[in-house]
């Protein structure tokens, strides 16, 4: 059963439009690359299923039961967050009030579901450490864990190998996997590294002038497929900002 139906939705802010006439499906256990240029409404998109900005139209429809609190966000990364003041295992705990609501402290269910997702990461030697001495690739593997405190059944998650060297990037991006295929996470992920989708995703959203949803193979057999293949500078650029 699909979790999530999008129905000829429209996004914009201001009243401007940016993106028009999306539609999709995400079934339980499906990995759904987003893909397109900088600027073209993916971001939004994430926003948009997260009830964190209104669609100008369209619906998008929640079923099987999923709620906003069984989804777990994984934004993309400010340089102010880089030098956030607190410990990994302080950051990943704050992503259980999302799912427990809020509590004066942290319970022992919170603090047992943070030191799950540290493990499941591999960072649980590193939850004494300041973030903010930490290098890129952990740094986004604590958010992760942080973000997997959150999810119950989904993950949405905004350029999480972004300015990752090459080695970090491809950790991540069968760490991801793995929560996928193993732990039955459904994904939705915004990247511009065609070549991890073409390897991981199950289903690839392309938003541009005309938005296309198709299964991974289908899609790296269409013109639109093809022609971002071979678009090679802008593939493993994570400056952008939609």
């Amino acid at each position: 059963m699909s979790y999530i139906t999008c129905k000829d939705l429209t996004l914009g802010y201001q009243g401007k439009v940016i993106v028009r006439n999306l539609n999709f499906t995400v079934d339980a256990g499906d990995y759904l690359y987003i893909v397109g240029e900088n600027g073209s409404g993916k971001t939004s998109l994430i926003k948009t299923i997260l009830h964190l900005q209104p669609a100008i139209s369209g619906t998008i429809q929640f079923s099987d039961g999923l709620k906003p609190n069984d989804i777990g966000y994984l934004p993309q990364q400010t340089t102010s967050q880089k030098d956030f003041p607190a410990s990994v295992r302080e950051i990943v705990l704050s992503g259980c009030l999302g799912r427990e609501g809020f509590h004066p402290f942290y319970t022992a269910k919170m603090k047992a579901s943070a030191q799950k997702a540290m493990e499941r990461t591999e960072i649980s030697n590193l939850a004494d450490r300041r973030f903010s001495t930490l290098s890129g690739g952990q740094q986004q593997r604590v958010l992760l864990s942080r973000a997997l405190c959150a999810a119950s059944r989904m993950l949405l998650l905004d350029e999480p190998a972004a300015s990752l060297d090459p080695d970090a990037s491809a950790s991540m991006y069968q760490l991801i996997n793995t929560l996928n295929t193993e732990d039955g996470l459904t994904v939705i992920m915004i990247s511009h590294d065609i070549h991890a989708a073409a390897k991981y995703a199950h289903h690839i959203l392309h938003i541009s002038e005309t938005c296309t949803f198709n299964d991974r193979d289908a899609y790296l057999r269409s013109p639109e497929g093809q022609h971002y293949l071979s678009m090679e500078g802008g593939m493993h650029d994570g400056r952008n900002m939609d």
